[in-house]
């Protein structure tokens, strides 16, 4: 078993441009990227004492990074939906005036037109995949609409992870084409 050692004074030097790189495309935002990198040599600092050597120092930095980058999302996804509601008087001058209520739209506040419109742009989501090579279809529901993981669906279907990106963003492809087309 490899004991490698752990030398943060070459973090930066050694490893910022492959966790850049590794980043940016994850997150297609450079201050982000480098905050998410930041972020990472800080925990690596932070956990030198449970660097175990079992991978390399590149590894271990790449792995806490992949954290770092979830949380990144869940935190974008958990602000998703919070709506505000803020109070102010109806005349600012009469301190005992009316409230009058600021709201927010009401995203569970659909009419039946919103509801027919989503069930057509659903259906022709669905025709469109229908329209799609089989094996184009099965990898973008499995992906996209089931939540399977890559290295699922590569051990199910028995191909690469490279080949499965070029598949979905084929998949992809042929569905804007197809939703243009019939849908807008």
């Amino acid at each position: 078993m490899p004991n490698h050692q752990i030398d943060p004074n070459n973090w930066v030097k050694l490893y910022s441009d492959y966790l850049f790189n590794y980043t940016i495309t994850r997150v297609n935002d450079r201050e982000i990227a480098q905050d998410l990198i930041s972020e990472t040599f800080l925990a690596g600092l932070k956990s030198m004492a449970n660097f175990k050597g079992e991978a390399s120092e590149r590894t271990w930095l790449i792995s806490i990074l992949k954290r770092k980058i979830i949380d990144h999302y869940r935190k974008i996804n958990s602000n998703k939906g919070k709506a505000e509601v803020r109070m102010g008087y109806l005349n600012s001058e009469d301190a005992e005036g009316d409230w009058l209520e600021e709201r927010v739209a009401d995203p569970f506040d659909k009419t039946a037109e919103d509801t027919l419109e989503n069930s057509e742009l659903g259906d022709a989501i669905y025709d469109c995949i229908d329209k799609l090579p089989e094996k184009q279809a099965d990898v973008f529901k499995m992906k996209t609409i089931l939540g399977y993981d890559t290295e699922t669906i590569c051990n199910e279907l028995e191909i690469t992870a490279s080949n499965l990106w070029v598949i979905i963003h084929r998949a992809r492809t042929a569905l804007a084409d197809c939703m243009e087309e019939n849908w807008f």
